[in-house]
Order: structure tokens, then sequence, then C-alpha cells
């Protein structure tokens, strides 16, 4: 799953993921992919931190307070890259923490290992 408030991004992203073999999901805010969520169980949600309403780390806890979410990985891509959002991201829930720009190699060999390996 994909959750990023800039449709550009998204769209890149999820070009970038289905021509891996993914099947992807897409989410504009926080709300959208806690609803998605419900009736669809990715290995990886690749997650914004800027959003409007709810930013990504408040979405990273909800996810990790659900049991059924448990096994669901968290992949931050966000351009807020200080310590401090580091530190939030990864206590947040986070395995991941990426800032942009990014390199879509990188992105691509970490979810393909993240779902792969667990």
């Amino acid at each position: 799953m994909l959750v990023d408030d800039e449709p550009n991004i998204l769209t890149a992203l999820e070009y970038l993921f289905e021509e891996e073999g993914f099947i992807v999901q897409k989410a504009f805010d926080g709300h959208q992919a806690l609803m998605k969520l419900q009736s669809f169980h990715p290995n990886v949600v690749v997650l914004d931190v800027m959003m409007p309403a709810m930013d990504g780390f408040e979405v990273a806890r909800r996810i990790r307070h659900i049991e059924r979410y448990d096994d669901i990985q968290i992949v931050f891509l966000t351009a807020k890259g200080t310590s401090n959002d580091r530190r939030e991201g990864y206590s947040s829930g986070g395995e991941i923490y990426l800032t942009k720009p990014f390199d879509n190699e990188e992105l691509v060999h970490i979810v393909n290992e993240m779902v792969e390996f667990g």
C-alpha cells in the first residue's frame, strides 16, 4: 500500500511497484489508508509523514495498535529528515525511514527484501 497526499508521487510509485509485479493499493491520506486496510492486507505500507488531518506517524501508531496488522511492515518515505523525525518514525512503528528524494532501485530493493524475508 502506498500512502501519500501528492498524486504525482503516488502515480510514480504505483508504476514502479506494478512493474515489479506488486499488487498496489493507493491512499491519499491517513484516514483513507486505515479504511482501505479493512479490505486490503498489504505486506508493506510505504507511508509519507506530512499529510493533512493525520500524519504518517499517527497512521503507523494506529496500525501498530491493531493486532491483525502485526505482520505489516512500514517504510516511511518523507521529506522530513531530521534525527528527531527519524526517531519518531521508528518509535511510531516504522521499520525503515527513507527521505525524499529517494533512489527508486533502493526503495524497490528494500520492499522486495521485506516481502521475501518478512
